[in-house]
């Protein structure tokens, strides 16, 4: 999620806008983006209430103000799509770590469930599915999500401008779908599901410990 905000960030820099620059948030520390509510308070409730079944929270948006960008369309689509983009990147990465970590194990014949190299393997899967789901995640249609003002962008003014509107209840429909509709909510995740499944079927063959994953 550091990488995410940072990506908005430096595109937003890049387009023109240097607000994140000047309020310390294009940096990869990941205090300076820490939200009380989204990355403190609703994690830990819906991680009790839910018995450790389910968690989701999310960092503090990086403030960007697309007034000042050189061109505000393309702009403002090229700093909403940079997290997205930074996501899909990290996803890639971590995919060809885990094939490298599993040549580097079976040449040094890492067996042991509790080598290094086993648990850093794990940890790539982790990365890559995490990457992905937040991809994905960014790219529903719902304010304030990324993927809502590159959608808002393909919609005539005036229905755009009632689109905007809903930004501040956006928040409140993302958890209602969570509960009231998990079905739904699946099916726009299910791109990441699916290049998940594509990355680990490409990958697999390197696994050090297939119980790790397989």
């Amino acid at each position: 999620m550091v990488a995410h905000e940072y990506a908005h960030g430096y595109a937003a820099l890049k387009q023109g806008d240097d607000t994140a620059l000047m309020l310390g948030r294009l940096t990869f520390n990941p205090v300076k983006h820490i939200d009380p509510w989204m990355s403190i308070l609703l994690p830990t409730m819906l991680w009790f209430g839910s018995n450790g079944r389910f968690i989701f929270g999310g960092a503090k948006p990086v403030p960007v103000n697309p007034r000042k960008y050189r061109r505000y369309v393309r702009g403002d689509i090229i700093v909403s799509s940079a997290g997205i983009v930074v996501n899909m990147i990290l996803a890639v990465l971590f995919t060809a770590g885990f094939a490298l970590l599993g040549m580097l194990g079976a040449s040094l014949g890492a067996a042991s469930p509790a080598h290094p190299l086993v648990l850093l393997q794990r940890m790539a899967l982790i990365g890559i599915s995490l990457n992905l789901v937040l991809a994905c995640f960014n790219l529903i249609p719902i304010p304030p999500l990324d993927g809502s003002h590159i959608f808002y962008h393909l919609l005539p003014p005036s229905l755009g401008a009632r689109y905007r509107a809903f930004t501040p209840y956006g928040l409140m429909v993302l958890p209602l779908l969570l509960f009231m509709a998990p079905s739904v909510f699946s099916l726009l995740l299910s791109p990441a599901f699916a290049l998940n499944d594509a990355a680990l079927s490409l990958v697999g063959r390197y696994s050090i410990q297939p119980a790790a994953g397989w």
